[in-house]
């Protein structure tokens, strides 16, 4: 018997020791039992609790956050407008960077021919973004052939072979290769419309050339081989999006009626003729003016694998203070130019009213909580990015200082205030980073820092939101 009593002691002195070690190895920031109670006994269905409670349970919270007297002070009134005609539609695609940076352009078009109406065609350009972002995909995949698959980079690229998001220099990039043409040329098509399907299905065909790639990587084939091979995976990609799109044109025939019913004769126009013949704008007099406040002032900075052409430009701009992009901006808008700008719309923003007004929707006083952070502290900790684009075409000004702006959109009219917003200069100074401006309105200094090597930012800077 003392055997048997022995193996029990035994069996008991080791459960004490495992459960002694594994209480002193416990993670310290678990939420034990302990905590829940604490948790648990602070809340209190209190009578504004309660209130809110039966309120959200029962409603669309934004409805109930919604800031009457924001729409009781509201007004529509600019001081200076820039005559501009229609409101485009980006439908269910990421596209925001193309159609604001076209209807920058747009403007130039109506006034210089005396047109009634004008828009150029998004569908397009997008059509080359998407075949040159698939060049790049693979381009990036042969550079890459040898990294590990964790490789940071290597995740990114591969996240997103052919992303809707672009940026104002991919822009630039791909209207200097590719000139532009009117919107009856190459329409909207279901695809270029509702983008999603048609970017996994090529998403997924470049993945599956991807691996080929390595493939021919681990058997040691030469880079020449690879990219021969890479030619014709990308005559592939070509097929899927003319089924998608639509083929664009190298010709095309084109005439006009202007605002005093004149119809132009019928001309032949190139996409690159007919962007130097009917537009003329020097696409490389714009530079690209920063606001983020978690990076040093007066620096030039680019963000890498951000460009949409492999021979093109990255992301790349000078960071200023708010006000001096507020003041920049507003010289623009009052030489009828419609401003680039990029924001987060995702924050106090109303498309049933079209407007953003900080405080648009008071969800602090609805949790009895607060929220608020700094606008570096938003960007730092992934609160706030720009994540939208759109054109500045008017501004309210009072005492030589900017109250309010006027926003067209890539929405459609059906939202917003016949497709326009009012945006109001506090969600300026909170929620706009960059504006994109002609040179002549920015002074020497500032321009000057483009004079600067650029210092490089990895693509996941949160100053890149539009490709992820």
């Amino acid at each position: 018997m003392k055997p048997a009593r022995n193996c029990r002691t035994v069996l008991l002195v080791t459960l004490a020791v495992t459960l002694i070690a594994s209480s002193a190895f416990a993670d310290a920031g678990a939420l034990s039992d302990q905590t829940i109670n604490k948790i648990r006994s602070s809340f209190k269905m209190d009578t504004h609790t309660r209130a809110m409670y039966n309120s959200i349970t029962n409603n669309d919270i934004t409805s109930l956050a919604l800031n009457r007297d924001i729409l009781r002070e509201h007004n529509e009134l600019f001081s200076h407008k820039i005559k501009t005609k229609g409101v485009t539609n980006q439908k269910s695609s990421g596209r925001c960077w193309l159609f604001a940076g076209l209807n920058t352009l747009r403007p130039i078009v109506i006034q210089k021919h005396n047109l009634k109406e004008f828009e150029l065609s998004q569908n397009y350009l997008a059509f080359w973004d998407k075949l040159e972002k698939a060049n790049c995909f693979l381009e990036n995949i042969i550079e890459f052939r040898k990294r590990d698959m964790l490789d940071r980079e290597m995740e990114f690229i591969l996240r997103k072979p052919i992303p809707d998001g672009g940026y104002w220099e991919n822009v630039v990039n791909l209207v200097e290769k590719y000139g532009v043409v009117p919107q009856e040329i190459m329409p909207e098509t279901n695809s270029s419309g509702s983008t999603s399907r048609m970017n996994a299905l090529i998403g997924r065909k470049l993945r599956a050339d991807a691996v080929k790639l390595r493939k021919m990587n681990e058997d040691r084939k030469p880079v020449k081989k690879m990219r021969t091979q890479k030619t014709k995976m990308l005559g592939e990609v070509y097929r899927m999006l003319v089924m998608n799109l639509g083929e664009p044109p190298k010709k095309f025939e084109w005439r006009f009626e202007d605002a005093n019913s004149v119809v132009s004769e019928v001309k032949t126009y190139t996409p690159k003729g007919f962007f130097e013949e009917l537009v003329g704008a020097d696409m490389r007099e714009y530079v690209n003016l920063f606001n983020d406040p978690s990076k040093e002032y007066g620096r030039h900075y680019s963000i890498n694998l951000t460009r949409n052409i492999r021979d093109g430009d990255d992301n790349h701009f000078a960071n200023v203070k708010i006000e001096v992009l507020k003041e920049i901006a507003s010289k623009a808008v009052l030489d009828d130019e419609p401003v680039w700008f990029g924001c987060d719309v995702g924050k106090d923003q109303s498309r049933e009213h079209g407007i953003m007004a900080m405080g648009m929707f008071d969800y602090d006083s609805i949790y009895g909580t607060d929220m608020s952070m700094s606008k570096a502290e938003r960007s730092l900790f992934r609160e706030s990015a720009p994540t939208h684009a759109m054109v500045f075409v008017g501004v309210d000004m009072r005492q030589g200082k900017p109250v309010k702006w006027l926003v067209e959109n890539s929405w459609g009219k059906d939202k917003g205030s016949d497709g326009l917003w009012t945006l109001y200069d506090t969600w300026f100074d909170t929620n706009v980073y960059n504006v994109i401006v002609k040179k002549k309105h920015v002074p020497a200094e500032v321009l000057k820092v483009f004079e600067q090597p650029a210092k490089k930012l990895p693509p996941w800077d949160p100053a890149w939101a539009f490709v992820q």
